[in-house]
Parts: C-alpha cells; sequence; structure tokens
C-alpha cells in the first residue's frame, strides 16, 4: 500500500484519557449502610425464573452475606459494567 502512513501503537492511543472503574451503588439490608462497589466485589447468577436470577456481595461494613433479586434491567446494566454472570444449565436463555 503506497502512500499509507505506519502508525505506532503510543500514537494510535495518544488521545485516550484513562477510563475509571465502573462503581455500583449498593445498601445492605442487615447494616442499613449504603456504599459502592466494583464490579469484580459482585456476583451475578442468571437462572431460568426470576427466583434463580440474582446478585450478591458481601457487605464491606458488617460483612454479611446480601443476596437481591435482578431483573432484566439489573443484570444488563451489571453485565454492560463488567459484572460477570453465571449462567445456570437450562435457563433456555440463548439455546
Amino acid at each position: 500500500m503506497s502512500g499509507a502512513s505506519e502508525m505506532s501503537v503510543a500514537s494510535a492511543f495518544s488521545g485516550m484519557t484513562r477510563v475509571d472503574p465502573v462503581l455500583f451503588k449498593a445498601a445492605c439490608p442487615d447494616c442499613r449502610g449504603g456504599f459502592e462497589l466494583a464490579a469484580s466485589a459482585l456476583r451475578l447468577v442468571v437462572g431460568a425464573t426470576h427466583r434463580t436470577t440474582f446478585y450478591s456481595f458481601t457487605c464491606p461494613q458488617c460483612r454479611a452475606s446480601v443476596r437481591k433479586p435482578a431483573g432484566e434491567r439489573i443484570v444488563e446494566l451489571l453485565t454492560g459494567g463488567g459484572v460477570r454472570a453465571l449462567r445456570l444449565q437450562g435457563t433456555g436463555r440463548g439455546a
């Protein structure tokens, strides 16, 4: 390709700025504490029904294990923010 200039990796990314990690606001029903959690602090389980689809975390203040239901919109927000989803066998989704 004549006339095509080569670009280094450094110059290709020179205009980019650092991206801050996504933080999710959460609350603990036990101690009623409010806080922000990184995607790595959340666990998402997607099951066949609304009863088997939930997210969970450990409260950073009282160390209680918290489990909350996750509807379609919550699943989208969490996965879009980098939370990994564990999909249970036989969910019927995408099969």
